[in-house]
């Protein structure tokens, strides 16, 4: 169902949110994520805690599924006592198998959580297939 296919494209990103774009250290900006199938549909769940609904962009390309959020800054007259919440923009790609159906995403944003719905396609599920035979017709699962 998910598929990752460049283990180093990954590797560099982890490695950006850690050091940051210049190669200095920065506080990791995770997009943690949990990912199941429920029966015929398969959900992924990513925490997106303190972003507007309107801060965040979901995008489909054939099979992959981009996720962009925004923590936006504070007000620059804010005076900080602590400040360990990562802000700007966090970005997550998930390469998604050719059995679900991109077509027909559903997604919402409850509490802090976005919430993908992805059908399985129909050409993936199990489906009965007729046997034509002079003498007799039998139905097998496929």
């Amino acid at each position: 169902m998910l598929m990752r296919t460049d283990p180093f494209r990954e590797l560099d990103r982890l490695t950006q949110q850690f050091f940051g774009p210049d190669g200095t250290m920065a506080r990791p900006s995770a997009m943690p994520l949990d990912a199941w199938r429920d029966g015929e549909t398969f959900i992924v769940e990513f925490d997106l805690p303190g972003i507007e609904r309107d801060a965040i962009d979901l995008d489909v390309e054939r099979n992959v599924v981009t996720v962009k959020a925004e923590r936006r800054p504070r007000d620059e007259n804010t005076e900080m006592l602590a400040a360990e919440r990562p802000r700007g923009v966090f970005s997550r790609q998930l390469v998604l198998g050719e059995n679900l159906d991109t077509a027909h995403i559903e997604a919402s944003y409850d509490n802090g959580v976005l919430t993908l719905r992805i059908p399985v396609a129909e050409r993936a599920k199990p489906r009965k297939i007729s046997i034509n035979g002079t003498s007799e017709k039998r139905a097998i699962d496929a």
